[in-house]
């Protein structure tokens, strides 16, 4: 049977459509990301009216193939103008900057692509083998289980927030306050409506992702415009010259890093960006020449890169098998899911085995189609980042305002995206993060939900959320999660005292 379902999957992907939809989303997604200030979670939020017009399979292969595509392409900017592409490029900017000035400007973007391709398809492998293993162990959870699962995820989210505990922690209470808003809660009582039959329904997920991700670069270009046009001197060649010699210097770092980023991909709330941070400290910490790092060293753009897409595929972990994104892409795709009829949770496999065979199959060619994509982009980087910007963004805005009008033909949909995308302009202003907030959102019914019906089967009594194994084992893993931030104030604390009293 499952091979008959690959079979199907593989009849899908290759339809001349879908080929088509994956070209075009590598194009757009090598042109976003090369562009310094767009994002890979912006292009897929762009990419969500297009979708609702799309099957299942071109939606998601669009959405995964501009993912990979502007992750990679992020680090073109980055390596000759200092300029990252994409936050998850910023990690090893100035490494691959010392690198163009040394005039190693074609090792450094080869090792970038090559080694995210390899990442990306370590991850992918990964996926293809554990989510179904998972779905099917999952398909033991209860209500219990699922609480204490979106708890962890929640307080992992605030944790390893770039930004301080307690400005996660306050924004992802403002992801749960969207969330509680409308009709949308196990009472499907009408809750902080204020008398507007719009907000019955809530706040829509799809608005707020255009909202926050792409109308609030807008904001900000528009009041950080210090750099209109952007002039690029650099000469790149033959970027793929010498990467076999890289492969067999670095493997522990290749592996480290792919292992790494599908670890803290899988993390709900980090993504990318957290994952090339750790990895590249980490390839710095193990390292036999620490003392090259930040003078144009390869070494941690070989081990972060191979980071960056290696998360790409562990966020689809918990996403595809719980409903729980691991990072704001993830977090836009499950709304798409759901759109398309295709709910995320242990049951998808079920439902949508050829869709799913599909999904691993599009990672696979997204990844493969990153080496001769990744060096055209390189050879017309030159054009891409000489776009004006005072160009680009109107023409983003009106993409931003016409999109979200045409998901369900609704003015107040439009409204709701102008207004979180302020919001998350001005939370961004003030260093507050915004993935906790969408995973708010996105996550805050089922918290709800979960815990209602545990504690209707419970009769009110709490300690029947520890009575099932799984369940008890998630719970004290989350307790711990929260008592961690007192166990190392304490901890500095102590080891404070005893200095001074030495």
């Amino acid at each position: 049977m499952e091979l008959t379902h690959l079979y199907d999957a593989l009849a899908l992907v290759t339809q001349p459509f879908v080929l088509g939809v994956i070209l075009v989303a590598a194009i757009f997604g090598l042109f976003v990301g090369a562009v310094p200030g767009l994002s890979a979670t912006m292009a897929v939020a762009l990419l969500v009216p297009v979708t609702f017009f799309m099957d299942p399979v071109p939606a998601i292969a669009m959405m995964v193939t501009a993912t990979a595509m502007a992750i990679t392409s992020g680090d073109i900017p980055g390596c000759l103008l200092r300029i990252p592409g994409t936050p998850s490029s910023a990690a090893y900017t100035d490494e691959a900057y010392a690198m163009t000035r040394k005039g190693l400007a074609n090792e450094a973007l080869g090792a970038s692509i090559v080694f995210s391709c390899i990442g990306g398809l370590f991850g992918t492998v990964v996926l293809i083998t554990c989510a179904p293993v998972l779905a099917e162990f999952a398909l033991n959870f209860s209500s219990y289980e699922f609480f204490w699962l979106v708890v962890l995820g929640l307080s992992c989210a605030i944790f390893i927030s770039p930004s301080s505990t307690l400005r996660g922690f306050v924004s992802l209470l403002i992801g749960l306050f969207l969330a509680c808003v409308g009709m949308n809660n196990p009472a499907a009582f009408p809750r902080f409506t204020f008398g507007n039959e719009d907000l019955l329904n809530g706040v829509t997920l799809l608005p707020m992702m255009v909202g926050m991700f792409a109308l609030s670069e807008v904001l900000r270009y528009a009041t950080h415009a210090e750099q209109k046009r952007i002039d690029i001197k650099e000469r790149v060649g033959h970027i793929f010259t010498g990467m076999g010699r890289l492969m067999r210097k670095y493997p522990k770092s290749i592996l480290r890093g792919s292992t790494l980023g599908l670890i803290v991909g899988a993390l709900p709330g980090a993504g990318a960006d957290i994952a090339a941070w750790m990895s590249y400290g980490m390839s710095k910490r193990f390292s036999r020449e620490p003392e090259k790092f930040g003078t144009g060293h390869v070494e941690g753009i070989v081990e972060a890169g191979a980071a960056n897409n290696s998360a790409l595929a562990g966020a689809w972990i918990p996403a595809l098998v719980f409903g729980i994104p691991g990072d704001s892409i993830t977090a836009i795709v499950i709304g798409v899911l759901y759109m398309k009829n295709m709910a995320p949770g242990p049951m998808i496999f079920t439902n949508s085995p050829v869709e799913m065979y599909a999904v691993f199959a599009v990672f696979v060619l997204a990844n493969i189609i990153m080496l001769p994509l990744g060096y055209l982009a390189v050879k017309m980087a030159k054009k891409v980042l000489n776009v004006p910007r005072n160009i680009l963004m109107p023409i983003i805005l009106i993409f931003c305002i016409v999109g979200t009008f045409a998901i369900n033909n609704s003015v107040f949909d439009v409204m709701v995206m102008l207004g979180v995308g302020v919001l998350a302009y001005l939370m961004e202003e003030n260093d507050f993060p915004i993935a906790p907030a969408v995973l708010g959102v996105v996550l805050g019914g089922m918290l709800e939900e979960n815990f209602v019906f545990s504690m209707i089967k419970a009769d009110g009594d709490f300690m029947m959320f520890f009575s099932r194994p799984i369940a008890c084992g998630l719970g004290i893993l989350a307790l711990l999660v929260w008592l961690f931030p007192l166990f190392r104030g304490a901890y500095r604390m102590a080891t404070g005292a005893r200095r001074v009293q030495a």
